[in-house]
């Protein structure tokens, strides 16, 4: 018997499920039976994901089941959900990080690091944020940036200051470098139009809905003063809401030379991997351009490092974190997305919408950001939260008569801004939790804080630049 199950933390997820399907006869007319049923699954799946009575793989299952058993999605439908080339990009970022720490070649970036900027823990941090800025503009995958070139780094950095889940030292170094990461990558996303995969979609969005043409130009300029704010404050707060014990390494660089000595030189496995890697990178970058999915990328990484020896298939079943992150995140990404095949979502933007008119354009375009950000956790994905709700928000903007090109920008921003909430919030979310170092609690109640800091950064200061720079006429 399971004696790790809770079943009095299956009560609240219950009752509240329960109660919005019993609702159902009381449910507006333009939404069907399989959407409201849809809806109260949905919810009821992200309650028990946060009470717990089971692991979240176990969890999502139970939402799956019930899914199908109801009727909300026939078999055929769900299942589908488990090849979403997305999550297997997550998938495949563990594979590849069990390259970089099998050959140890993860280690000995990691000490190059510390070496380099490893004084203090915060300028480490700053200095990684800094990788993941340069990268960002040409990695159209923040998944693959955060994934499968960041996480590897970070992880392996956290293992040699003795930092791991497993023996309880995660708060010393890797729980906050992890997390710092996560705010780094988002950002980053948010700053270039070719640094995540919705923001082109937002940019298609907004010329076939409203004629607005967005160039990468417009984006950067207008992303760049409220960026650099966020990746200068954001890592600055984490530190000091939730800092790490090993605040200052004096004798860092003494150390890292002296294991880089004992490592001697790169060894073969070493080698290869660093290949493989720099392969990955350069059809991560180019990808776009010559027609090389991201997840096609990583699936070409992982059949070269089984080619070449740097792992064994022995390595990939082993990896339970990526089989278990498989599972959870494909059940709730097929959750939301049928969220929105349903009708649910589109009918929650018209009813906003409607309830809105009236207000002037100022008032109307921060109530609708703030919704777009805190809709996300409805949403496992950030493209489909994009796909779902940016066109018909832009479209309520421009009525009340808000500036098209600031309102698609905006809009655009916290397209990847809205991923600061959950643990499945997006791509690199459940890559960089699913490592073990920080609580979900503890990941939801700091997200909550800093979500404000983006609201106040990006709406604030963020419009006041846009203004400077003449992209707001009043």
């Amino acid at each position: 018997m399971d004696h790790s199950m809770k079943y009095k933390k299956f009560i609240l997820p219950i009752i509240v499920g329960g109660i919005i399907a019993l609702l159902a006869p009381f449910r507006p007319e333009s939404l069907n039976i399989q959407a409201w049923f849809m809806f109260a699954i949905f919810v009821a799946t992200i309650i028990g994901c946060i009470t717990q009575p089971m692991t979240i793989g176990a969890v999502s299952i139970l939402g799956f089941t019930l899914t199908v058993l109801v009727g909300v999605v026939d078999i055929k439908t769900a299942v589908q959900g488990f090849g979403n080339s997305s999550i297997w990009l997550i998938a495949m970022a563990f594979f590849i990080s069990r390259g970089f720490v099998k050959t140890g070649l993860g280690r000995r970036i990691a000490l190059q690091f510390v070496k380099l900027f490893g004084k203090k823990t915060l300028g480490l941090a700053y200095s990684l944020v800094g990788v993941d800025l340069i990268l960002a503009p040409a990695t159209p995958s923040n998944t693959a940036r955060a994934g499968g070139i960041m996480f590897p780094i970070i992880r392996s950095l956290s293992t040699s200051f003795g930092s791991t889940p497993k023996e309880g030292t995660e708060r010393k170094m890797g729980a906050f470098l992890i997390f710092t990461e996560f705010h780094g990558n988002l950002i980053t996303a948010a700053m270039f139009l070719t640094a995540m995969a919705g923001n082109p979609l937002a940019q298609d969005l907004a010329a076939k809905t409203a004629h607005i043409h967005l160039t990468w130009t417009d984006w950067f300029i207008a992303a760049l003063i409220p960026g650099l704010i966020s990746l200068i404050v954001v890592p600055f707060i984490i530190y000091k809401i939730y800092p790490p014990t090993v605040k200052e390494t004096p004798n860092a660089k003494k150390w890292a030379e002296h294991e880089l000595s004992e490592m001697g030189h790169i060894s073969k496995a070493e080698a290869f991997m660093m290949a493989i890697f720099a392969i990955a990178l350069l059809l991560w970058v180019t990808g776009s351009f010559i027609g090389i999915d991201a997840t096609l990328t990583a699936f070409i990484a992982l059949s070269l490092l089984l080619l070449t020896g740097v792992l064994n298939w022995k390595d990939i079943l082993n990896e339970t974190g990526a089989w278990n992150t498989l599972v959870w995140f494909s059940v709730l990404v097929m959750m939301a997305d049928q969220l929105n095949q349903l009708g649910f979502i589109p009918w929650l933007s018209k009813t906003i919408a409607h309830s809105l008119h009236g207000f002037s354009w100022p008032i109307v375009l921060v109530i609708l950001v703030i919704f777009y950000f805190y809709s996300h956790y409805l949403f496992a994905s950030s493209t489909a939260h994009v796909s779902a709700m940016y066109a018909a928000l832009l479209g309520v903007a421009i009525a009340a008569g808000a500036p098209p090109l600031f309102s698609a920008l905006m809009l655009g921003f916290f397209g990847n801004l809205m991923a600061s909430t959950t643990h499945y919030s997006s791509g690199p979310a459940p890559i960089l939790y699913s490592a073990g170092y920080i609580t979900q609690k503890r990941w939801w109640l700091m997200n909550i804080v800093l979500g404000l800091v983006y609201l106040v950064i990006w709406l604030g200061i963020g419009s006041l630049w846009m203004k400077l720079i003449g992209f707001i006429s009043f």
